[in-house]
C-alpha cells in the first residue's frame, strides 16, 4: 500500500491540492527564468519541468521512495506542460506582469514544503527526515533550475528561504498541524513569510573568509 492510500478524507485532498498548486507555480517560475536568460522553447520546457518535479525526485531518492512514482504523475506532467505552453505564448505585455517570479517561487516553496513533509510523515519517518523532506521538496527544484540557468542558487544566498520550508517540516513532523484547515493555514503563513522576508530584505548571518595579506 503506497502513501496515497494512507491519506484519508481531507488530508488526501490537501495533498492533491498542494501538488497541483506547487506544480503550476514552479512550472511558471522555471519557464519565466528560462525566458529571462533567453533559452529556446525546448530549454523553456525542460527548465519548467525540472523546477516543478526536481525537488520531488530528489526527495524520493533520499527517503527511499521508488523513482518510478515520479513518472506515474501523468496528470501533473500534463498540467505543467500546459502551464509552460501558456507562459511561452503569452504576449510580452502579459508576460511582463509575470516577471515578479519570486511570487510564484514563494507559492511553489510553500506548497511543496508542506507536501514533502506530509509525504515523509505519512510513512512514519523521524522528525529530521520530515524536515529534510520539506526542505528538499520545497527548494530542490529551484536549486536545479538556478544551476541550469547559470544563476547563483537562491537557496544558498543570505535571503531567508530554506528556513521557511524547514519550519513547515517541523510543524508537521511534531504533529502540531494535522487538520486540513491547519495545513492550508500553514501554507498561507509560509507563503506570507517568504514574501515579507523577500520584500523587506531579511537575511541570515553570512560569514566570509578573506585571504590573509602577505606582509
Amino acid at each position: 500500500m503506497t502513501f496515497y492510500y494512507m491519506m484519508l478524507g481531507g488530508y488526501f485532498l490537501v495533498w492533491d491540492v498542494l501538488n497541483v498548486i506547487g506544480t503550476i507555480a514552479f512550472a511558471i517560475s522555471g519557464a519565466i527564468l528560462a525566458m529571462k536568460v533567453k533559452y529556446d522553447i525546448i530549454g523553456t520546457y525542460i527548465l519548467g519541468l525540472i523546477t516543478a518535479f526536481g525537488g520531488g525526485a530528489v526527495r524520493n531518492l533520499f527517503i527511499g521512495i521508488p523513482i518510478i512514482e515520479l513518472w506515474q504523475q501523468t496528470t501533473l506532467f500534463i498540467i505543467a506542460i500546459i502551464t509552460i505552453t501558456i507562459v511561452f505564448i503569452l504576449p510580452n505585455t502579459m508576460v511582463s506582469h509575470l516577471k515578479e517570479w519570486n511570487v510564484f517561487d514563494a507559492i511553489g516553496l510553500s506548497a511543496f514544503a508542506i507536501q514533502g513533509a506530509m509525504h515523509a510523515h505519512s510513512i512514519d519517518l523521524p522528525i529530521l527526515a520530515v524536515m529534510f523532506s520539506a526542505a528538499i521538496t520545497g527548494a530542490g527544484g529551484g536549486i536545479i533550475r538556478d544551476i541550469l540557468a547559470r544563476q547563483k542558487p537562491l537557496v544558498f544566498q543570505k535571503e531567508v528561504y530554506l528556513l521557511w520550508a524547514i519550519m513547515a517540516g517541523l510543524f508537521i513532523g511534531m504533529d502540531w498541524v494535522t487538520e486540513p484547515y491547519q495545513l492550508y493555514t500553514l501554507f498561507g503563513i509560509i507563503f506570507i513569510l517568504r514574501i515579507i522576508s523577500y520584500r523587506l530584505g531579511w537575511s541570515l548571518p553570512v560569514r566570509t573568509v578573506h585571504r590573509a595579506q602577505k606582509g
